[in-house]
């Protein structure tokens, strides 16, 4: 059977990287797919590990041959995902997480509508910045600039399926850990994974 798509999107600084992380070293069904972004990459990423960087040449050159699932103009940076990567991971019959913004999130429910989207906030307004400037790689400006992008993607959090709170780490891991597992338990999934099960279950000899 097919994996299931998800889509999670957060705020910067709500931890929607460090929750997913959690959730995927745990879950070795569940795999996150790597975007391409142009832009440069931060200390401590890796080519092909965390995104595939590229060029906006490239980039541009994608998105007219149709290559990418999703793609988004975010803090002025480009980010896609690709549409033949996910496709074959979910043909493995493993879940895949996109980790994307709303914009990104639009086009694939509008492209796979029976994708689940989960939309993760901080606490508090507070809270978000304390975390961006608890990075120490930002100015003022800049994490003010992200305090203004982070009040635009919330305001979208209706158009998700499930909302998760960040107060605590594991409390909110564990919310989003509940919402995977819930999914996989559906009756159809579950009569997919489990035929034989049933047909010797109901057997009438």
């Amino acid at each position: 059977m097919n994996g299931t798509l998800y889509v999670v999107s957060a705020p910067s600084g709500a931890g929607k990287t460090s929750l997913l992380k959690a959730l995927t070293e745990a879950d070795p069904l569940l795999g996150v797919a790597v975007s391409h972004t142009t832009r440069t990459s931060r200390p401590g990423e890796q080519n092909d590990v965390h995104y595939h960087f590229i060029d906006q040449a490239t980039f541009d050159a994608m998105v007219t041959a149709g290559e990418f699932l999703e793609h988004a103009n975010v803090h002025g940076n480009y980010y896609g995902t690709s549409r033949a990567a996910v496709a074959k991971v979910l043909a493995s019959g493993r879940d895949l997480v996109l980790e994307i913004d709303w914009q990104g999130a639009r086009q694939v429910r509008e492209a796979m509508p029976e994708a689940t989207s989960v939309f993760i906030l901080p606490p508090s307004r507070d809270a978000l910045e304390h975390r961006l400037r608890a990075r120490g790689q930002d100015s003022e400006a800049v994490i003010a600039e992200r305090v203004l992008n982070a009040l635009n993607e919330m305001a979208h959090h209706a158009e998700y399926d499930y909302l998760v709170v960040n107060d605590r780490f594991d409390d909110a891991l564990a919310d989003l850990a509940a919402i995977f597992r819930a999914r996989r338990l559906l009756a159809a999934a579950q009569a997919e994974r489990h035929p034989q099960l049933l047909d010797q279950l109901l057997a009438t000899h």
